[in-house]
C-alpha cells in the first residue's frame, strides 16, 4: 500500500533527540537529509518559503541525474545555510508531517544539521556566537560613553564597510541601537491592583522583557506596562532574566540553549505555579518557551509547566476580552494600519490575535500579511545572506505599501526586528515610511490614548 498524499491530522512534533550521541552522527544526518530532500524534490511545495528549497532544486536540477542521488553531499551544506529555522514549511505547507507515516520535519533536520556544524566548527563561528551573544552584547553596548560609540558606528559608512570585511555583517543592512536606559531598569513598579483571574487568563502578568526590548527598544515594554496598568491587570518583571535561547538555537549551539534553559526555567516555573500568565513581548523568545525549549526537555515538569503558562501578548489580551477583563475604551483610531503576521507567532498556532485585538478600535482598517519578511535574527544581517533576506521579503514589503484604503499610516509587525527590515525594505523602493513604523503593542497604547 503506497503512503497517501497530504494528511488530514492536525501535525504533531516529535521531541528532539539532541542528547542521543547519534543527533550528532554526520553520516546518519545526511542520510536522513537525503531521505527529507528527497521528497521535498518530488513535492516542491515550499519553493517560494524561502532560500533553503530553490537552493536545494537548483542543485538537483543540475545535477547528472536530475535526482537527488545526483547532488554532492557536500552540498547539502549550502541547503542548511539557507534555512533559517521560521518553521513556516513544517506548519503551513508541508504535507508529510508527523503523523503522516513519512514523518518530515525540514526546520528540525535543519537544525541537527546546524548543531553537527557548530560542534565541528565553521569559519564564520566567531562571528555567529558573537551576533548571537544578545545579553553580553546588550550589557556591553549600554554602558555608559560606549552606547553613544557604538550608536554612532553603526551610522559611519566608513566603519559599516570595515565591519562587513572583518566580522561579516553586511554594511547596509538595518542594525538597531542600543539604549542608555535599559528597560529592566527603567521599568514602573505595578499599581496595587487587585488580581482578576479569568476563565482564560491569570489575572497577574510578569514580564519576560527580552533581550531586544532591554536594550535596544525599551518603549515596546514600557508600553506594555502601561496597557495592563490600564487594565488594572498587576504586574512584574521576571527575576533576573536571562537570554531566551533563540539566537543560540538558530546556531544550533544547543549546549549554550541548555546553559540559559538552567537560568530561566526555574524562575519562570515558580511563577507559573504561582499563577502568574508569562509574557513575552517578542515572538521568538515565547516561541522558545511555547515549543522549542519544551521539545527539547519532553519529560522536564518546569519546562512544561512554563509553556503553559506563557502568553503572546495579543493572545493574552483576546482571552482577556473572551473573559470579559479587557477594557475597551479606545479613545484614539489608528487609521490604516498594515500589519506583519511575524513567523515565530504564526507558528505559535493561536491564530490572528494582534489583528483581532487592533480591529477593535473604532475607525481602524487593518491590513493583514501573512508571509516571511526574510529578516529571520541574525541571519538577515550577515555580509552573505542580507541580498537574499531582501530578495524573499520584496512581496511583504510591496504588500505593506499596498493598503486598501490607500497609503498606510502605521506599518506593524509583531517582531519589530522584521518591522525595521520591511521599512527598509520599502525605502529601498521608494515608498514613504518616515515615521510610520511602530510596534502592536504601542499602537495599542496609543489607541487607548495613553502617554508615552
Amino acid at each position: 500500500m503506497t503512503a497517501r498524499e497530504g494528511s488530514l491530522e492536525a501535525p504533531t512534533r516529535h521531541p528532539l533527540d539532541w542528547k542521543n550521541p547519534e543527533f550528532y552522527d554526520e553520516s546518519k544526518a545526511l542520510a536522513e537529509m537525503e531521505r527529507v530532500f528527497d521528497i521535498c524534490h518530488g513535492c516542491r511545495r515550499c519553493v517560494s518559503l524561502c532560500n533553503a528549497f530553490p537552493t536545494l532544486f537548483d542543485l538537483v536540477d543540475a545535477s547528472e541525474s536530475l535526482e537527488v542521488d545526483g547532488v554532492d553531499k557536500k552540498d547539502y551544506w549550502k541547503v542548511v545555510d539557507q534555512c533559517y529555522l521560521c518553521d513556516v514549511c513544517y506548519m503551513t505547507k508541508c504535507p508529510y508531517v508527523p503523523p503522516h507515516p513519512w514523518n518530515l520535519d525540514f526546520p528540525h533536520l535543519m537544525l541537527r544539521a546546524k548543531a553537527i556544524q557548530f560542534k565541528q566548527g565553521t569559519p564564520t563561528k566567531l562571528r555567529d556566537t558573537a551576533l548571537s551573544s544578545t545579553d553580553r552584547n546588550g550589557k556591553l553596548a549600554t554602558i555608559p560613553v560606549v552606547v553613544q560609540l557604538v550608536n554612532k558606528a553603526k551610522e559611519n559608512a566608513t566603519l559599516r564597510q570595515f565591519g562587513e570585511k572583518s566580522v561579516g555583517v553586511h554594511h547596509s543592512a538595518w542594525l538597531p541601537d542600543f539604549t542608555t536606559k535599559p528597560f529592566r531598569s527603567h521599568a514602573a513598579a505595578s499599581p496595587a491592583h487587585a488580581a482578576t483571574d479569568g476563565q482564560r487568563t491569570p489575572g497577574k502578568v510578569a514580564v519576560f522583557a527580552t533581550c531586544f526590548v532591554n536594550y535596544n527598544e525599551p518603549g515596546i515594554g514600557h508600553d506594555l506596562l502601561k496597557v495592563l496598568d490600564h487594565n488594572q491587570i498587576p504586574y512584574s518583571l521576571v527575576e533576573k532574566e536571562a537570554c531566551c535561547g533563540m539566537p543560540k538555537l538558530e546556531l544550533g549551539d544547543l549546549e549554550s540553549v541548555d546553559a540559559l534553559k538552567r537560568k530561566n526555567i526555574p524562575k519562570l516555573a515558580k511563577l507559573a505555579r504561582d499563577g502568574w500568565a508569562i509574557v513575552a513581548p517578542i515572538p521568538s523568545c515565547g516561541l522558545m518557551f511555547k515549543q522549542e525549549l519544551p521539545l527539547m526537555y519532553p519529560d522536564d515538569a518546569d519546562v512544561q509547566a512554563v509553556k503553559a503558562a506563557m502568553f503572546d501578548p495579543f493572545e493574552y489580551f483576546v482571552a482577556r476580552h473572551k473573559d470579559g477583563l479587557l477594557k475597551t475604551d479606545f479613545a484614539q483610531p489608528l487609521g490604516k494600519v498594515s500589519y506583519h503576521v511575524a513567523c515565530h507567532l504564526r507558528v505559535q498556532n493561536v491564530g490572528q490575535k494582534t489583528r483581532e485585538t487592533l480591529q477593535m478600535v473604532p475607525d481602524t482598517q487593518v491590513n493583514t500579511i501573512e508571509r516571511c519578511s526574510g529578516h529571520a535574527g541574525t541571519w538577515g544581517v550577515k555580509k552573505e545572506f542580507h541580498e537574499t533576506a531582501l530578495k524573499i521579503g520584496r512581496p511583504v514589503f510591496r504588500q505593506m505599501a499596498e493598503h486598501p484604503g490607500g497609503e498606510p499610516d502605521w506599518i506593524a509587525s509583531d517582531c519589530q526586528l522584521a518591522g525595521h527590515h520591511i521599512t527598509q525594505g520599502m525605502q529601498i523602493a521608494g515608498k514613504p515610511t518616515e515615521g510610520k513604523l511602530a510596534h502592536p503593542i504601542t499602537l495599542l497604547r496609543i489607541a487607548y490614548g495613553l502617554k508615552e
